[in-house]
């Protein structure tokens, strides 16, 4: 990844901020001011769904070094300049309703510590210096076929190798950016990293890592009883046995993956977040219908810390479920009801 060599703003492109930290999103015309032809920085869209959150005071989760690469190699791949803000998920409103909830990420250049005062910052008006308008923002996230009207939509995730950069898993430098910023304690890291040694030795052995989803089942994988819930409900995901047993040599159930990080969810009672019926296909751009049932539950995201050249990312990317790996359950003591979706 090229990275500029000049920016159109006179305020800092990076300001090395730390987990916990309170920032304010920059106005629409001073983040308009950072975007290139195509609506991104160094290689970053700026999409439509976070303009809604330009001006407001968000603390950062996380700072933004490391996302795995969902669409080639499925490794861990460099971040620069960047941080998560609490939860802030992309709706899908401007990629034709996308359900599939994603983190966003933030620029350095889009924020401003909260406690700083930036008063005279700038010599002249921000929105003097943009590029782009928010017209053009939502022109470039979905563009139609002029043959077919097919339309091919365009978002962080889909450009993820514009902005990110190879990352070797044996770098040391990540996992000692991970403890400088904030992200995970000594104890974690060290935790983590040991279990994950184990694992290659298990494997040079050829022995199966630990934890893992061993799927038992060698016929048609089942889809269950539906049970006939909707977002709000409350569930309890079953035994990791019992999800072995509904899915198959490929850890499978109908096409859809139990993936080892969902594993430490098993035996939790959790809350039904929404269905998922489309996605976008970050390899093709395009919009694809699930067949089969495919949930979110609140809070049930992947943490990086059990799969395989892929530890520590902060994408938090929510967990996909099948009906039949979960059973309805009656809500917490003082649970707020939800209409659901």
């Amino acid at each position: 990844m090229q990275q500029q060599t000049t920016r159109p703003f006179p305020w800092p492109a990076a300001i090395g901020l730390h987990a916990g930290e309170l920032v304010e999103v920059r106005s629409r015309d001073e983040i308009l001011a950072t975007l290139d032809a195509k609506g991104a920085l160094d290689g970053m869209p700026f999409m439509p769904e976070m303009l809604c959150h330009c001006g407001q005071r968000f603390r950062v989760s996380k700072r933004a070094e490391k996302a795995c690469d969902t669409i080639s190699t499925g490794k861990g791949r460099r971040v620069r300049d960047a941080v998560h803000l609490a939860d802030l998920r992309c709706d899908g409103s401007a990629h034709g309703g996308c359900q599939a909830l994603c983190l966003m990420w933030w620029k350095e250049a889009w924020l401003k510590r909260a406690t700083t005062h930036t008063q005279g910052e700038t010599s002249v008006p921000a929105s003097s210096l943009a590029r782009v308008t928010e017209t053009d923002l939502q022109a470039a996230a979905c563009v139609r076929d002029p043959v077919s009207g097919d339309a091919f939509y365009s978002c962080q995730v889909t450009r993820l190798l514009d902005f990110t950069e190879r990352q070797d898993w044996d770098d040391p430098w990540q996992y000692l950016r991970e403890i400088r910023y904030g992200n995970v304690g000594v104890f974690k890291v060290f935790t983590v990293l040991l279990r994950a040694a184990m694992n290659a030795a298990r494997r040079r052995f050829r022995l199966p890592p630990q934890p893992n989803v061993q799927g038992t089942c060698t016929t048609q994988t089942p889809a269950g009883t539906p049970l006939g819930i909707k977002g709000g409900d409350w569930v309890i995901v079953k035994s990791h046995a019992e999800i072995e047993q509904t899915v198959n040599a490929q850890k499978r159930n109908r096409g859809l993956a139990f993936d080892v990080e969902m594993l430490p969810y098993c035996g939790r009672r959790m809350q039904v977040l929404q269905k998922v019926d489309r996605i976008i296909n970050e390899h093709t751009g395009r919009m694809q219908a699930l067949p089969n049932d495919c949930w979110i539950l609140a809070g049930s995201w992947c943490h990086g810390m059990l799969s395989r050249n892929r530890l520590f990312c902060t994408r938090a990317i929510y967990s996909y479920w099948r009906e039949i790996w979960l059973r309805r359950t009656d809500p917490p003591p003082g649970a707020v009801a939800s209409d659901g979706k």
